[in-house]
């Protein structure tokens, strides 16, 4: 009886039917885990790169026209940002503000920069962070320009600097609850080439993108 418990016990103990099972149990959420994990950074860091893209770009399509900037002309440079935020559905979570920055051609205590005109592109609610249309035209309220303190952008007398804030609340691949997600947000400018008219026009009376 003792002899034929002691052969049950041992048969047991070296039974390792169902160990792969039971391992695969225990790996299992660990290894969706890291997946899903990998997939989110990855797809945060292409929303990264994609927001940044945006901003030079349109800066810089905004920035070619040379015989002078129509409203037709931001409404081209908006769809160009449409195609490229599509994969991140950036209209329906972003803004775009593009603001023309220019001299204010004053002299002494009130001479600076001034938001000549601003248009605005995108479904996310905030306003432009450095200031909106027709600030600093009589005075020095933005004599630094436009931008972060110690990095402000400004425009040389007789030319004009494109000026783009994109921002983008992140939406997560998994969803939302494991983490927070953040609000990415770039900023970038680029000189106008050649352009002899800075003033924006409306030949085809199209609705004003406004702020």
């Amino acid at each position: 009886m003792i002899r034929h418990l002691a052969s049950r016990w041992r048969a047991f103990v070296q039974d390792n039917r169902g160990v792969a099972f039971v391992e695969f149990a225990i790996g299992a959420p660990v290894f969706l885990v890291l997946i899903l994990v990998g997939l989110e950074v990855s797809n945060l860091a292409l929303a990264y790169m994609r927001v940044s893209n945006l901003a030079m770009t349109v800066a810089d399509n905004a920035g070619r026209t040379t015989s002078g900037i129509d409203e037709a002309h931001v409404y081209e440079v908006f769809a160009g940002a449409n195609v490229i935020g599509q994969g991140i559905e950036f209209k329906e979570h972003g803004r775009l503000v593009l603001s023309s920055l220019e001299h204010n051609g004053r002299r002494g205590g009130n001479a600076g920069q001034v938001i000549t005109w601003q248009r605005c592109w995108g479904d996310l609610d905030i306003d432009p962070a450095y200031g909106v249309e027709g600030d600093g035209a009589t005075d020095d309220s933005l004599e630094d320009g436009l931008g972060e303190a110690g990095r402000q952008i400004m425009a040389m007398e007789g030319t004009a600097v494109m000026f783009v804030e994109a921002t983008y609340d992140y939406q997560p691949m998994v969803g939302y609850g494991w983490f927070e997600p953040p609000q990415i947000r770039y900023e970038s400018a680029f000189n106008v080439r050649g352009r002899m008219n800075n003033n924006i026009t409306n030949t085809q009376d199209l609705d004003e993108l406004t702020c």
